[in-house]
C-alpha cells in the first residue's frame, strides 16, 4: 500500500474505502507504508564485492553522457563495454573516441529500448546513465535487478513511489544506486564539509543552496540542446523545485542527513510565470516549431523550498532557470563557530562579524581540503568537467567500486535528496502545506555514520596521462 503524506495528514490509496475519506479523518487513522517497515538491509555503509576492473555501460551519450566517457577513459581500472543511446550517430561518435584513445571496441545498442538491452548484457558491473530524467529511475532499476550497480544523472527519481522502489530495489539486490550529484565533490564545498567535520563550525544550525542559472534562451528554447526539448516540457508539466540536488546534497552532508538527522518536513512556494510564456509566444510568432509551446502554462519563475531536520536545523533550497542572474548555488553553511557562503562570489568564510582575508581563506584551503582534493585535485583540473568537480566524482566513484569501499552517496541520499522534486510541487499545489518527508532509511539515520571522506583503504586508482587523451 502507499501512501502520500501531506503536512501530519495522510492520503492512502489502494483502498476504496479509505479513498473516500476527508483528509482530517486520514489523519486519524492508522497506516502502514514503506517507512514504517522494517528495514531488510541497511545499503548506508554497504561495500560490495570488490571489482578489481569495473565494466561500465554508458547509457545516454548527449551533452552529459559524452562529456561522461570521455573522463571514464582516463580512469585506469575501468573498460567501458556499452555504448548505448537512441541516436546511433551518438553512439558512433563515441565509439570512434575509444579508438582514438585506444580503448577496446565497445558493444553498441540504440533505439528507443535499446537501454533495457544495455542493462542486461553480461560484460557490465556499473551502469552509468546520464539520460533525460524520466529514463533514470527505469534505468537504474532494470539495471539492479539484471544485477549491476547504477549511477544516475540526477534527479534519481521524480515521484515518491518511484524513490521508495530504488530504495527497496538496491535493498533487496544489494547493488549500489548512487545518484551523480557532482557538486558534492567540487573544492569549496569539499573545504566546507571537512572544516564541518574538524568542529570548525561549531553546531550547524542552518544551511542553503540553489540551482540559479538562466537556461531559458540557451537551453530549454534551443531546438538543438535537449533532445526533443524534453527539459523545458518538464517545466511545462511540472511547478515545483525541479533540480534541488545540486544545491541541495553538498549541504545535506554538512547536516549528516541520512547519517544522525533527516528530512522531517518541508514546505514550497513559486512564483507566477513571468518570461517563459512570453518567451514561447514570441518565438512561435515567426516559426512553427515553438507554436505546440505557446499559450501554455509554465512553472514559476522561482521556487523557494523550506525543509526542517528532525534535530531542528533549517535549510532552503531555491530552483530558478528562467530569469536574468548570475550563476548561483549559493552554498551558505552557517553553525555556531563560523559561516561560509560561495556564491554570490568570492568564496567566503567567516567567524565573526566579517569574512576573512584571502591570506587565510589559502591557510584553510591548505590545512583542511580532503585527502582526494590533495590526491586528484590537479589532475580533475586539467580534465575538466565543471572545473574539476566531474572527475573526482567519477574518479572517487571508481576507486571505491574497485576496492570494495561504500561509496559516498547511497540509495538513500538519491531518494531523499530527489524526492524534493515531487514533494516541493505537492506543496506548491496545496498553497505552501507543509508536506511530510519519508525516511527511507526507516530509522537507520538514527545510528548510520557519515560517510569516510579520507582516501582509507583505497586511493590505488591510477589515472592515464592527460596527454594520451
Amino acid at each position: 500500500m502507499r501512501y502520500l503524506g501531506i503536512g501530519t495528514g495522510t492520503l492512502v490509496t489502494a483502498s476504496p474505502a479509505i479513498a473516500r475519506v476527508t483528509t482530517d479523518e486520514a489523519d486519524r487513522l492508522p497506516f502502514e507504508g514503506p517507512e514504517f517497515q522494517a528495514q531488510p538491509f541497511n545499503m548506508c555503509g554497504y561495500a560490495a564485492p570488490k571489482l578489481p576492473t569495473v565494466r561500465i555501460a554508458v547509457i545516454g551519450l548527449g551533452m552529459r553522457g559524452s562529456g561522461a566517457v570521455e573522463r571514464l577513459c582516463y580512469i585506469d581500472g575501468v573498460e567501458i563495454t556499452v555504448l548505448c543511446d537512441k541516436d546511433p550517430e551518438r553512439v558512433a561518435k563515441m565509439q570512434a573516441h575509444l579508438a582514438k584513445v585506444g580503448r577496446p571496441k565497445a558493444a553498441e545498442f540504440s533505439g528507443e529500448e535499446g537501454w533495457k538491452k544495455a542493462c542486461e548484457h553480461k560484460e557490465v558491473d556499473l551502469v552509468y546513465t546520464p539520460t533525460p530524467w524520466h529514463l533514470h529511475t527505469p534505468i537504474c532499476l532494470h539495471a539492479m535487478n539484471n544485477g549491476k550497480h547504477a549511477a544516475t544523472e540526477v534527479p534519481a527519481a521524480l515521484t515518491v513511489e518511484d524513490a521508495w522502489k530504488l530504495v527497496e530495489t538496491s535493498e533487496r539486490t544489494r547493488k549500489h544506486c548512487m545518484m551523480l550529484e557532482n557538486c558534492c565533490y567540487d573544492f569549496f564545498e569539499l573545504l566546507t564539509l571537512n572544516m564541518v567535520r574538524n568542529g570548525l563550525f561549531g553546531e550547524v544550525v542552518h544551511a542553503e543552496g540553489a540551482y540559479i542559472h538562466d537556461l531559458s534562451k540557451e537551453y530549454l528554447f534551443n531546438k538543438n540542446a535537449y533532445t526533443d526539448m524534453w527539459r523545458l516540457k518538464q517545466n511545462m508539466k511540472h511547478n515545483g523545485n525541479l533540480y534541488p540536488t545540486h544545491g541541495l546534497g553538498p549541504i545535506a552532508q554538512c547536516l549528516n542527513i541520512n547519517r544522525g538527522d533527516k528530512m522531517d518536513h518541508m514546505v514550497a512556494m513559486s512564483t507566477n510565470d513571468f518570461s517563459l510564456g512570453i518567451m514561447a509566444n514570441e518565438l512561435a510568432k515567426t516559426d512553427d516549431f515553438f507554436k505546440p509551446y505557446a499559450n501554455k502554462k509554465y512553472r514559476g519563475n522561482m521556487n523557494t523550498t523550506l525543509i526542517r531536520t528532525n534535530l531542528g536545523k533549517s535549510m532552503m533550497v531555491q530552483h530558478d532557470v528562467s530569469t536574468p542572474r548570475p550563476y548561483s548555488r549559493i552554498h551558505l553553511v552557517s553553525g555556531t563557530k563560523a559561516v561560509a557562503q560561495k556564491w554570490p562570489g568570492p568564496e567566503r568564510i567567516g567567524f565573526g562579524h566579517s569574512w576573512i582575508k584571502d591570506a587565510e581563506l589559502k591557510e584553510l584551503y591548505a590545512k583542511y581540503s580532503p585527502e582526494i582534493v590533495k590526491h586528484i585535485g590537479e589532475i580533475a583540473k586539467e580534465v575538466g568537467g565543471h572545473g574539476g568537480m566531474d572527475f573526482i566524482m567519477d574518479w572517487r566513484l571508481i576507486d571505491c567500486l574497485r576496492n570494495g569501499l561504500p561509496l559516498d552517496q547511497n540509495v538513500y541520499d538519491a531518494a531523499s535528496w530527489s524526492v524534493v522534486v515531487p514533494l516541493s510541487e505537492q506543496s506548491v499545489n496545496n498553497r505552501s502545506k507543509s508536506i511530510d518527508v519519508p525516511d527511507f532509511t526507516r530509522g537507520a539515520w538514527k545510528k548510520n555514520k557519515p560517510h569516510d571522506i579520507t582516501l582509507a583503504g583505497g586511493g590505488n586508482t591510477g589515472v592515464r596521462k592527460i596527454a594520451n587523451q
